[in-house]
């Protein structure tokens, strides 16, 4: 790991005023920034430095943003590289496409140095701490309980720390996370308690739930605080930039996931991450699934999940009453969410927190 004045950061865009502002950003934070006119020049400039960060234009002549992502995502000594995508805010298209090619983020034109920043400083961090965990992998791959321990805590850390970065991002407090874990922990109790979900929910069922149930929105660690913390409505492009959450959570976990050995946590996490805005009667997104589809972890964050923020206070509305909560939920009861579930958290109304 080298340290901040040797870190090199590569700008790959044909504007040469698009170039020198983000050199200019770069040193400023003292970086070193080497820059690209094309897609060609940039694949030139990876076989000759060690780059810890790709800022990269999406429009380019000889070879585009995206060929020259998939280019570098195919090589197994760059694809690793974190690529922040330079686009236009009007082209939402550009965006999601850079999402699904690979890129890690994206920046917009005209550049706001302060966010440039952020994003920068964020996604090498980032990087800095898969490199760990990729690293506590590889040194932990013998198979003797206490190592396999130790990698599940290791990797435990790693995400707790991500989901800090995604909390702050998105004005989260700590007591909004603890309560989300506590209350899907009383929620899945008393569902264990029932004749049909006790035979499918363990004491480490319940106990996984409640630790994996903070990582629902960690995916939010790739979308730009200006929406996550904007007051008003969302404009159409900013929902549909805010609802990549849920992919870019997944991914994080796969690749945090080394594939050793089965872990239930980071499984179940898996699932939250991706499907906790599904609908139980099909309206919801990533995928579009419904019913038991959904998978039950994801099913109970949804309603857990759904409580603590209509129970919170947030920038653009008081916090409703708990009688107020549970009578929005109710209303929603099967086509948010699973009728029997709903019925349980009525029932256990006094123990939530």
């Amino acid at each position: 790991m080298g340290t901040m004045d040797t870190q090199k950061i590569l700008v790959v865009d044909d504007v040469e005023a698009n170039r020198f502002a983000l050199r200019d950003i770069i040193q400023q934070m003292g970086y070193q920034p080497v820059l690209a006119e094309n897609g060609q020049q940039a694949l030139k400039v990876v076989e000759r430095f060690e780059l810890r960060l790709i800022l990269l234009d999406v429009a380019m002549p000889v070879m585009d943003g995206y060929q020259t992502c998939e280019a570098l995502k195919q090589n197994v000594n760059t694809r690793d590289i974190p690529i922040i995508f330079i686009s236009a805010y009007d082209n939402p298209k550009d965006i999601a496409k850079g999402f699904e090619l690979g890129g890690a983020d994206y920046v917009t034109k005209p550049f706001v140095p302060e966010v440039v920043k952020a994003r920068i400083s964020l996604h090498l961090k980032l990087y800095d701490t898969t490199r760990e965990m990729q690293e506590l992998n590889k040194r932990l791959q013998i198979s003797i309980s206490d190592q396999l321990r130790r990698v599940e805590k290791g990797k435990k850390n790693v995400l707790y720390a991500l989901l800090r970065v995604a909390r702050e991002n998105a004005a989260y407090d700590a007591k909004h996370m603890e309560r989300i874990s506590k209350n899907c922990r009383v929620l899945t109790e008393a569902m264990q308690l029932t004749v049909d979900y006790g035979k499918i929910i363990s004491d480490q069922y319940v106990d996984t739930i409640e630790i994996a149930a903070p990582i629902c929105d960690i995916g939010n660690v790739a979308i730009p605080t200006e929406i996550l913390q904007k007051k008003d409505s969302l404009t159409e492009e900013e929902t549909q930039t805010m609802k990549k959450h849920t992919l870019v959570g997944a991914r994080i976990l796969r690749d945090i996931d080394d594939g050793v050995q089965k872990n239930s946590f980071i499984e179940m996490s898996c699932d939250i991450a991706k499907y906790h805005h599904e609908n139980w009667d099909g309206s919801g997104y990533p995928c579009g699934i419904k019913g038991n589809e959904i998978p039950l972890s994801a099913q109970i964050i949804g309603i857990a999940s759904a409580y603590c923020a209509l129970t919170e206070e947030r920038t653009y509305r008081e916090a409703y009453s708990q009688e107020q909560a549970l009578e929005i939920m109710k209303a929603d009861s099967g086509i948010k969410f699973n009728p029997e579930i709903l019925d349980i958290l009525f029932k256990i109304k006094r123990q939530l927190r």
